[in-house]
């Protein structure tokens, strides 16, 4: 178990070292190979057979084992990410060939806590049919994935299932007894010394806060202007409420009927005087009503956009409610009958429906039993298929199991001979390999030297370009230089031209865009007086309303006074009539 233990240590310290972006897998073998070779031949050949397994498949390898640490290794170490590389690639490329009973010694040689976890995750049947095949077929042929890889992983996951169980219960029992043989540790109390008792603090002095201001009688009182127009209405409305009852009196006394048709005499005077019980009516001074003095507040455009929409929508309003008068839309019997008649439609149809689904009810239930009776039948039937086919299985698993010996035994003696074999081959390989080496190191000196002749071609070249430059510095220059306004530069662009050309377009354009703000200008002013326009137009309409309202209102008040005069007057009317009849039933 130490054996193979100790090589997996030496293939996961060579992974960890392997750069992928920096190093070829090629010569990183190499390098390997070179510093083996204290190691027996058998270690040596089993190291390198699984570190050149690993680099050649590590796109395959990386799959599982990231999906591992995103799922179900979320607290592992990314320490030991190259081990679980080399469990993926002996158990996906080896076990076939190493045998069951040599895997399980590798794999009791591991860690068994991180082991477990990480084959657990990767013989799962719903991970291995799903996903680890989806993404092994994106790199190479579904047919060879499911064929070489996927199939004898499903053969071979019992036994690991198995494998697994004994490993965890194992680890299971050992850490129950550790835990029983550690010795406990015994709680001992602190040697605290006893405080000192708190000494009583002083309480802090009162802070003397300055007296704060009475509140001032004029916060809960009203403004003396308000409380002059409250006294001006009441003594207006006294006054109006005076002369209209005098107005009354007046009315009535000069509508009194006299006896007889004559004049009235001293003993109907005296006979009227103690039952009229009417006050003398005296002249009193015309009505002075309160005129402000502060002129009414100036309404701003919104205020009389505003003013004017509200007014239009209540005209608009009055419209509909005068055509559906004149549709025939009063009425609301007619709709009050047709609702309680759909009232009573909807509770005999509730009370169908009640009926129907209570049927229903009825007849499912039947339907379930018989369903239930039914499945039972199918259940008994299954059961008995089942037990046929596992009495089947269990033949072919037998077969299978004597066949894999005897392939088994085969593949120990093939082994056998080719790990006699391997000493050779090694020697080849390395022969190979130097040789291959040899000739990589010739041709890269080669290069070197075309390098270096090419580099020195161009330090030839770029020097005779500085002196050709060195000697035009040299040659003497005008400083001075004609320019012509009208000429063109020349330079090749699209749409070139000369200075004199250029100012006169900018003066064209300066021209034309102090004619747009003008324009611009005159634009606003003309908007500004339409719109001045419109609030004259929207203030005229408001003052229209505003007018009708008021009408509408003193109307509609004139009516209700008039209607109050014209009840007081019958009334007085018929007490005057039944005083006079009493008065001259005597007489006759």
């Amino acid at each position: 178990m130490s054996y193979y233990g100790r090589c997996i240590e030496i293939v996961i310290e060579q992974l960890d070292k392997f750069k992928p972006e920096k190093d070829s897998p090629e010569l990183f073998l190499e390098a390997v190979s070179t510093s083996l070779q204290a190691l027996s031949p058998q270690k040596q050949a089993f190291v390198t057979e699984l570190l050149s397994g690993c680099l050649k498949y590590r796109k395959l390898l990386a799959i599982v084992v990231d999906a591992f640490y995103v799922r179900d290794g979320q607290l592992c170490l990314w320490a030991d990410y190259s081990l679980f590389q080399v469990l993926c690639y002996l158990a996906t490329f080896q076990l076939d060939e190493l045998g069951f009973q040599l895997f399980c010694s590798i794999v009791r040689a591991l860690p068994a806590g991180k082991t477990c976890k990480f084959l657990r995750f990767f013989f799962s049947t719903l991970n291995l049919c799903s996903w680890i095949k989806d993404e092994w077929s994106l790199i190479y042929t579904p047919a060879h994935v499911q064929e070489n890889w996927i199939e004898p992983l499903l053969r071979w996951q019992p036994e690991v299932q198995g494998l697994l169980d004994q490993l965890e219960g194992g680890s299971a029992h050992q850490a129950a007894l550790s835990k029983v043989q550690a010795k406990l540790t015994e709680p001992r109390e602190f040697s605290l010394t006893t405080p000192r008792p708190r000494a009583i603090p002083v309480p802090d002095p009162v802070p003397t806060v300055a007296k704060p201001r009475p509140v001032p009688r004029s916060t809960y009182q009203e403004p003396r202007e308000q409380q002059q127009l409250q006294l001006i209405k009441r003594s207006n409305r006294l006054k109006a409420e005076e002369l209209l009852l005098l107005a009354n009196r007046e009315e009535l006394r000069c509508a009194m009927p006299r006896p007889h048709g004559g004049p009235p005499t001293q003993d109907s005077k005296q006979q009227l005087r103690p039952q009229s019980a009417l006050p003398r009516i005296r002249k009193t001074p015309k009505l002075t009503f309160y005129r402000p003095d502060h002129v009414p507040v100036k309404l701003n455009a919104a205020a009389i956009l505003r003013e004017g929409a509200l007014y239009r929508r209540q005209v608009e309003k009055e419209l509909q409610r005068v055509d559906k008068l004149v549709d025939g839309h009063g009425d609301i019997s007619e709709f009050l009958e047709w609702q309680e008649r759909m009232q009573a439609k909807d509770r005999a149809e509730q009370l169908a429906m009640s009926e129907c689904r209570r049927l229903q009810g009825k007849l499912s239930h039947e339907e379930a039993v018989l369903a239930r009776q039914h499945v039972l039948q199918e259940n008994k039937q299954k059961a008995d298929q089942k037990k046929e086919q596992t009495a089947e299985l269990m033949l072919q698993c037998a077969e299978r199991r004597l066949r894999e010996d005897r392939a088994m035994k085969e593949l120990a003696e093939q082994v056998a001979e080719a790990q006699k074999n391997v000493k050779v081959a090694q020697m080849k390989l390395v022969k190979s390999r130097r040789q291959i080496v040899q000739e990589m190191t010739d041709e890269s000196r080669e290069l070197l030297q075309r390098s270096m002749k090419a580099a020195e071609e161009e330090h030839r070249r770029r020097s005779e370009l500085i002196s050709q430059l060195r000697a035009l510095e040299t040659r003497p220059s005008r400083k001075g230089k004609l320019v012509d306004l009208t000429q063109i530069p020349g330079y090749g662009l699209e749409g070139e031209m000369s200075v004199a050309e250029l100012r006169e377009r900018l003066a064209l354009l300066k021209e034309t865009q102090k004619r747009e703000e003008e324009e611009r200008r005159d634009q606003i002013i003309r908007d500004k007086r339409t719109k001045s326009e419109e609030l004259l137009n929207t203030m005229e309409q408001i003052s229209l309303c505003r007018m009708a309202v008021g009408r509408t209102a003193a109307l509609r008040y004139v009516g209700t006074e008039a209607f109050k005069l014209k009840t007081q007057m019958q009334l007085l009317g018929t007490q005057v009539s039944r005083t006079t009849f009493c008065h001259v039933t005597p007489g006759n």
